[in-house]
């Protein structure tokens, strides 16, 4: 036992220090555990199987799904029209909501599903991230308290009710103490996020971030001369290649062809496919094309060859332009690459630079010397220092890294592929989402949480909400779940050495002769304390049959004392692995253990005492 208590107590130094990793932090614990013959490697392991580490990891893919397809943009544009860029009611309107879904859905599942949602708000309203996430985890914990099925701990002391032959609890008998937690939680949280969560940025690193790449197509001017062109019925061009079309005697490009999926449904909101324009594409009637050049060259273009000049307004099947012409970057994109002095390419005209045969992608533009060359650039030679912009698919885009020796590409393309939001997706995402919230907030849907959230994970992978499988590994944060992996174990540790009992059966018994609310505290602060450093749910196992024991000794209800029990194991703030919504937003809100010290540990000592004047007052003694 002393062993045990050794370890968890360096493990908490550690922590709050901030020096080592938490995740290393912890799985250190968890080999000197197995070191010192305390646990065996299987139980030692078992953190690794546990349903709530399986679940958080489904729950990081179904959240960057939810990202990755616009669906977080759209819902928190929706949440901003109520709170406009007021910072306060942006804050308060996050916590209300957060805590709403928190009553019906685990707080795992509501933290994961709101978490890319607030950081889009947080975007679009320009605050600081980091004052709104370790709130929204809390939110979640507090609005677990509004129902019986709102977090585990719940459901322990409801069984440990009826087990005792006494009357069951309903699904809204804990409303009362989930209202005055969220107000509790309100007022305190209010000014502690923000003395000690806005984080300062980096003013460096704005100036030097990579261009977007909308300003990339601005800066080149591509929008002012990029044209929709419809191949009609009766062209010339119908059932040719582009290289056969005679294209090349016009002074334009073809950037892209976009045409009708044959198994377009009205379900979705594009029914258009996204092609690179090259030389052996084959043009179809009623295809798109995208035409970079001078108006009246396309005029010609189109009056000569039985073509239409799309005006702005125009649909492309079931999606809409937003009201202007614009290049779409879902798989094609563009980027800026140097030529460096001693390139093979110094000297050379675009068109015999091998770029399209090589690696796949179309010279859009040149800029050299603060000049932009946009058009006839198949003639031009290239020089040392110029910058080319190019389009292609983003895997060809990002091969041109492999040939250092003649170009560089400038900023991240690969990063910037990531940013392009699936919006076509969108409906599918929300489809997932929702079918996975109503089967975990339904007893009688016979799916188990995390049976659904794996399903759901899989699904937006299978429907394409993340580009790939490699998309869905990278939404996964990986530290997170090894800590929490590594330390689920902590609590089986602590039952086996008989620490957890000696030490809360010490506490409560000592405090039983000093009255009912003495004894309250102490059966609370207990919970609070032991939730610190082992999972809530197994705290509120451990204790809520000594709450029931010592209630019924000194001859008073168990009610008020159950619910300090469940109240104490979810009102558990001062420590980031003491629940997994806290442990879900470090990382995003690049917060430390001390971070969670200076806001959570007040909260929950605060939350603490008022419950031990509240309780008693919603279910006497």
């Amino acid at each position: 036992m002393i062993i045990t208590l050794i370890i968890l107590f360096l493990s908490a130094v550690f922590f709050m220090s901030g020096k080592v990793r938490s995740d290393l932090v912890a799985l250190c614990a968890l080999v000197l555990l197995i070191i010192f013959q305390i646990l065996t490697p299987e139980e030692a392991l078992t953190g690794f199987s546990n349903s709530v580490v399986i679940m958080m990891i489904g729950l990081f893919v179904v959240g960057g799904a939810i990202f990755q397809t616009g669906l977080a943009k759209m819902i928190s544009s929706r949440i901003l029209k109520f709170a406009g860029t007021n910072e306060l009611k942006l804050f308060i309107l996050i916590i209300l909501v957060t805590a709403g879904i928190g009553a019906f859905v685990s707080n795992t599942g509501t933290v994961a599903l709101m978490l890319p949602i607030v950081v889009s708000m947080a975007m679009s309203s320009n605050i600081n991230v980091s004052r709104l996430l370790m709130p929204l985890a809390f939110a979640s914990s507090m609005g677990g308290m509004m129902t019986l099925i709102g977090t585990p701990p719940n459901l322990v002391i409801q069984n440990a009710l009826v087990e005792a032959g006494y009357k069951p609890l309903t699904f809204f008998s804990f409303t009362p103490v989930g209202l005055v937690s969220i107000v509790v939680g309100l007022a305190v949280l209010i000014p502690l996020s923000k003395i000690f969560l806005t984080k300062k940025t980096d003013k460096n690193t704005r100036k030097q971030k990579n261009k977007s790449l909308h300003e990339l197509a601005g800066e080149y001017q591509i929008s002012k001369n990029l044209w929709r062109v419809q191949v009609d019925p009766g062209s010339p061009f119908v059932g040719k290649t582009i290289q056969e079309t005679g294209i090349s005697k016009y002074s334009i490009t073809i950037l892209e062809v976009r045409r009708k999926t044959p198994n377009s449904r009205r379900f979705f909101k594009t029914t258009m496919s996204q092609e690179m324009a090259g030389a052996s594409t084959l043009v179809q009637e009623e295809d798109i094309l995208y035409v970079l050049g001078e108006f009246t060259v396309v005029q010609e273009l189109v009056q000569e060859n039985k073509l239409h000049l799309l005006d702005s307004h125009t649909p492309e099947g079931a999606s809409q332009m937003n009201g202007e012409d614009e290049l779409q970057f879902q798989d094609i994109g563009i980027a800026e690459i140097l030529i460096m002095p001693d390139s093979r390419l110094v000297n050379q005209q675009v068109k015999e630079s091998g770029f399209r045969q090589k690696f796949g992608v179309n010279i859009l533009g040149v800029q050299r010397k603060r000049q932009y060359l946009l058009s006839e650039l198949k003639n031009e030679k290239m020089y040392s220092g110029d910058v080319l912009l190019v389009q292609g698919s983003w895997e060809n885009i990002a091969r041109l890294t492999d040939d250092q020796s003649d170009l560089v590409v400038l900023g991240q393309p690969l990063t910037e592929a990531a940013k392009v939001t699936l919006n076509h997706k969108a409906p599918v995402a929300a489809l997932i989402m929702l079918a996975m919230v109503v089967s975990m907030m339904f007893d009688f849907i016979p799916i188990a949480p995390v049976t659904a959230v794996m399903v759901a994970a899989l699904l937006m992978v299978l429907t394409g909400c993340l580009r790939n499988v490699e998309a869905a590994y990278k939404t996964i944060n990986w530290e997170s779940i090894v800590l929490i992996a590594a330390m689920l174990p902590m609590s089986l540790a602590l039952e086996k050495t008989g620490a957890s009992d000696y030490v809360s059966q010490s506490l409560v018994n000592s405090l039983g002769a000093y009255g009912p609310y003495a004894l309250l505290a102490g059966i609370y602060f207990t919970t609070s304390l032991m939730t610190m450093f082992i999972s809530n749910t197994a705290t509120a196992v451990l204790l809520a049959p000594i709450a029931l024991h010592a209630s019924i000794q000194l001859g008073l209800s168990p009610y008020p004392f159950l619910f300090a029990v469940t109240v104490g194991a979810s009102m558990c703030f001062a420590s980031p692995f003491s629940t997994p919504p806290n442990a879900l937003v470090m990382p995003a809100g690049r917060y430390t253990f001390m971070d969670y010290i200076k806001v959570g540990l007040p909260l929950q000592v605060i939350m603490g005492i008022v419950m031990i004047f509240v309780l008693p007052l919603l279910f006497p003694f």
